[in-house]
């Protein structure tokens, strides 16, 4: 059982919060890995708010419930240092900047018939975002994987995973794997009774391919105006449902969108799929397009509250059972489990972005330039992104 901040230390400004979560929804291109990893950097090594232990029970919770886990991540957080105020304020402030970012996008789609040219900018980014999630995965290690038995079951889980297996019940399995072990150092199955495991989720989602980002581009045929009310129940029903990945989401909106509804094309779904990967913060602002593309600056408003409200909804009702979990040593011993798990995924989709990102020198030199800055001087990540940002532009401005 690890030790927690004392909570008359958890004093932090609504102000502070925000800061942190609004630079955080600014550079935080990469996906969910990404955002956990930097979250990690500025909460837990800069700032020391949480223990890398109170870190990774917040990630395994967020993981068992539905909803953007990144996003998810940062409401708990605020919820931890500042309680209701901190939650709303860490939230908000880590979706707005992503989604006026995907709103001037969406004006621009609308307006002018096609995306803006981003792949200049992400070719150099996500070198840098792998260096970044590589150096939290190691700080993390230890404190996941803390146990030969845990090792085994996080080596588990990448098998599994590979193998098809559906991260929920991966993540169940595992909780219930290590309970298991816990209960068999301890004696007997007989003291498990009424401890109780969580149930849910999945791993954030992991964003589409970059394939889909150079997809449908052209004109664009616009939607008609819709109904506001409509609009805000299908993203209030997709945020409260959805588990799995990015493709996951994208099964979500074609089957309401296009196939039920008719109000969008394939080709504005894939587009607005791709926006929402292609830009920084959580992938649910692809809803942020689609609302505006279906219902200007009022479908905007009501998709991207739509299919973010429950975030706020699942946190401020699971979030004050994490400490309690971790005071019950089976409970505490299912978290461990899923932690271990969380952790060996967050690592699997850290080799799957690493592979399509590092696709030849200048960005193999980037990730490594990256790395040794973080490790020799702990560059903040924010100057790394940007860094790699004017160097992937430079890159394609020289073989345009």
């Amino acid at each position: 059982m690890h030790e927690r901040a004392d909570r008359r230390t958890r004093n932090t400004s609504l102000g502070e919060l925000a800061r942190l979560f609004l630079k955080l929804g600014t550079i935080g291109f990469g996906g969910p890995a990404a955002h956990i990893a930097l979250m990690e950097d500025e909460v837990v090594r800069r700032r020391g708010w949480l223990t890398r232990d109170a870190f990774l029970d917040y990630v395994g919770a967020t993981n068992l419930i539905p909803g953007p886990n990144s996003t998810e991540l940062a409401i708990e957080i605020g919820r931890d240092r500042a309680g209701w105020p901190g939650l709303l304020v860490a939230g908000a402030s880590f979706i707005v900047p992503a989604a006026l970012i995907v709103g001037v996008i969406a004006w621009g789609y609308v307006r002018f018939g096609q995306l803006p040219a981003m792949l200049a900018l992400l070719a150099g980014v996500k070198p840098v975002v792998i260096a970044i999630v590589v150096q939290a995965l190691w700080r993390l290690a230890r404190t996941a994987v803390k146990t030969v038995w845990l090792a085994a079951l996080a080596a588990g889980v990448i098998v599994a995973v590979v193998a098809g297996v559906h991260e929920l019940l991966v993540l169940l399995g595992a909780a219930v794997l290590a309970t298991l072990g816990a209960l068999r150092k301890r004696g007997g199955a007989t003291r498990a009774l009424g401890a109780g495991l969580p149930l849910g989720g999945a791993w954030p989602p992991a964003a589409p391919t970059v394939s889909t980002a150079t997809s449908a581009l052209g004109m664009v045929a616009i939607a008609p105006a819709v109904s506001l009310w409509p609009l805000f129940g299908i993203f209030l029903k997709i945020g409260s449902v959805l588990f799995g990945s990015g493709y996951v989401l994208l099964a979500f909106l074609r089957a309401d969108f296009v196939q039920r509804l008719g109000w969008l094309t394939e080709r504005q779904l894939l587009d607005a799929v791709a926006v929402g990967q292609v830009t920084p913060g959580p992938v649910f602002t692809t809803a942020t397009f689609i609302g505006y593309v279906l219902g200007g600056v009022p479908g905007a408003i009501v998709a991207t509250v739509g299919i973010f409200l429950p975030a706020f909804v699942f946190v401020a009702l699971s979030g004050p059972l994490v400490p309690r979990l971790r005071k019950s040593p089976i409970a505490g011993a299912a978290l461990d489990g899923v932690n271990a798990a969380s952790f060996a995924l967050m690592a699997l989709v850290t080799w799957q972005l690493g592979r399509a990102a590092i696709v030849d020198m200048p960005t193999a030199l980037l990730a490594l330039g990256a790395g040794v800055l973080l490790a020799a001087w702990r560059i903040n990540a924010a100057w790394l992104i940007l860094g790699g940002g004017i160097v992937g532009v430079w890159l394609g401005s020289l073989r345009a």
